[in-house]
């Protein structure tokens, strides 16, 4: 077996985890600051420049996460052939499309998953991914009732960070997971290849 998959550099892994981990702290003090602007008519210009440095730092996180993204799937593509790994478009292009993006990238992090390794344990590795999934919609869905039933609710405000930075240190796990999955399978891979070169 040939391959030209190449590791996630490490700085992309890190920056990736680091990212998604300021863009869950950062979502607190943003929620924070308009529930008080909400509750108590504070001045907006604070509560506006916590949520413009959120929106930075959330977009930084999103970038570096598709990134990593794009190289797992590729590693995954060139570790397994034979796998369903989804394609460049859809593994990217299925975070923007509406109503699709509560389902289709949970898949496609699973299909990666699965392609990177034989070492993915379907119980382990699969709960891992899921509860990390299930920790983001929960707290898009809290998110969007709380926006619409109860503006400003102390509990909801709780829940919905929990759940943020719940799925936030899910994100970081998965990241470190398949990372490791496919740095173990590549190093398999390369002494293999040396040794019939030699």
């Amino acid at each position: 077996m040939t391959s030209t998959a190449r590791k996630a550099p490490r700085l992309l892994v890190r920056s990736a985890q680091t990212a998604i981990a300021a863009a869950a702290v950062t979502d607190v003090f943003r929620a924070v600051a308009v529930r008080d602007h909400y509750l108590h008519d504070t001045d907006a210009s604070e509560s506006g420049l916590v949520s413009m440095v959120f929106v930075y730092v959330t977009t930084l996180a999103i970038v570096l996460f598709l990134v990593w993204l794009a190289q797992a799937r590729r590693n995954a593509e060139e570790l397994s052939p034979e796998a369903s790994v989804p394609s460049r478009g859809r593994t990217i292009g299925m975070w923007f499309v509406p109503l699709a993006h509560f389902f289709v990238p949970r898949k496609v992090v699973l299909d990666i998953g699965r392609a990177s390794s034989a070492s993915w344990d379907a119980k382990r590795d699969t709960t891992l991914v899921n509860a990390w999934w299930a920790a983001w919609i929960t707290h898009s869905l809290v998110l969007v009732i709380a926006g619409r039933l109860a503006p400003g609710s102390m509990v909801l405000l709780v829940v919905e960070e929990v759940l943020m930075l719940a799925a936030a240190v899910l994100a970081g796990l998965v990241i470190e997971r398949i990372t490791a999955l496919q740095d173990a399978a590549l190093d398999a891979v390369v002494p293999a290849e040396s040794l019939t070169q030699a």
